[in-house]
């Protein structure tokens, strides 16, 4: 049987969107396989402060970290909308909660006793479904 033009086109078509999908839906089942690295917050050069945005759902966490010296003056504010929907949390490389007694901060300024890194988590406070965009001001001097 010799295939005509028509169905060596649609023979590619079909095969184009297969190769498509497969590279698009790759990254998005990788996503899903594992807990992804945190994202590192960096400064500009000269910079003492910086901002992040993102948003979370549901019950999704959104993961950060940030390194900082010993001495020096962290302050970090989250805003969101709606209105405080997106709450933080940050911990020292053990898993120290830096004195911070509260699950859930808007904001937040301590000195680190410390070098090193330190995990900052933003979520939601509500186990309720919804979605909040939040932005992180974060100050080190």
């Amino acid at each position: 049987m010799i295939m005509t033009l028509s169905c060596w086109r649609k023979a590619a078509f079909i095969c184009g969107c297969f190769t498509f999908l497969l590279f698009t839906a790759a990254p998005a089942f990788a996503q899903h396989g594992g807990k992804a690295e945190p994202q590192r917050i960096e400064f500009k050069r000269g910079a003492t402060s910086t901002s992040v945005s993102g948003s979370v759902r549901n019950d999704e966490q959104y993961e950060f970290v940030l390194g900082a010296k010993k001495g020096q003056r962290l302050t970090i504010k989250v805003t969101s909308t709606p209105v405080k929907s997106s709450v933080f949390q940050i911990l020292g490389e053990d898993q120290d909660t830096l004195g911070l007694e509260h699950d859930a901060n808007f904001n937040v300024s301590i000195v680190l006793s410390k070098d090193g890194d330190y995990l900052i988590y933003v979520s939601r406070p509500t186990s309720a479904k919804g979605k909040s965009n939040f932005t992180l001001a974060i100050t080190i001097k």
